[in-house]
């Protein structure tokens, strides 16, 4: 039986105070096996990417529990959700945010540097179909280029998880599906679990489990006997 990489329970997060306030979660209950390639679908606002902040550890929830396997998130102090960022956690946002003074390889390398088991920047870039593109800068790259170059570097740490938000969201029809390919590969043969946040509807087919948010809390959780491929989905 596989276990949970995530687990809440009536996690809640509240930004201001008063009448003015506003509740980005709503007691939110939700588990998410390891291995799985999760949706987070909904509007903006909907809470979806609060979410994820709080179980990536960029943010703290103002109620309710969080855990990653067998560790609780909401009870780590800043110097223990730092280094479970570093350890086990990869981003990849929907701006690349790559250094637009260093190469591919260059950018990859920087988090190689840091983690504790990494990948070469050269395994990480082959893994997103990059490798013969190592010395370009990122001017020098297409829009679906540079994301890959951010997922290359996302997971050159070999992380657990993998978390983006909106990873496609600037991206035409052809270069996202190139991109949530690289997101497929990263998940089988890496075995990290994967969570997007977006709210195109047709990535949902793609994943094992679809979490639909609405006004801060989760309206229905699909699971999908039939996954498509990337390059079935229609944009």
């Amino acid at each position: 039986m596989s276990r949970n990489a995530f687990s809440t329970r009536g996690l809640t997060k509240v930004y201001g105070e008063g009448e003015t306030a506003v509740h980005a979660l709503r007691g939110v209950d939700l588990d998410i096996p390891e291995g799985e390639f999760v949706v987070l679908l909904g509007p903006s606002g909907s809470g979806k990417s609060t979410l994820l902040n709080i179980i990536g550890g960029l943010d703290r929830a103002t109620a309710g529990d969080a855990w990653f396997l067998d560790q609780e998130l909401t009870a780590m102090t800043d110097r223990q959700l730092t280094r479970y960022r570093r350890d086990h956690v990869g981003f990849v946002f929907q701006f690349y945010n790559l250094m637009p003074s260093l190469t591919a390889h260059e950018n990859v390398e920087l988090v190689t540097e840091i983690a504790e088991d990494p990948m070469t920047a050269e395994a990480a870039l082959d893994l997103v179909g990059l490798a013969n593109r190592a010395g370009h800068f990122p001017s020098e790259l297409s829009g679906g280029e540079q994301q890959r170059v951010a997922i290359a570097r996302a997971i050159a740490k070999n992380p657990t998880v993998l978390f983006c938000d909106e990873p496609t969201g600037a991206l035409d029809s052809a270069t996202g599906r190139a991109v949530l390919t690289a997101l497929k590969d990263v998940n089988e043969r890496l075995g990290a679990t994967v969570m997007i946040v977006t709210h195109a509807a047709a990535t949902a087919k793609m994943a094992d489990r679809v979490i639909h948010f609405s006004d801060g809390a989760i309206r229905e959780v699909v699971s999908n006997a039939t996954k498509l491929a990337p390059e079935d989905i229609e944009w």
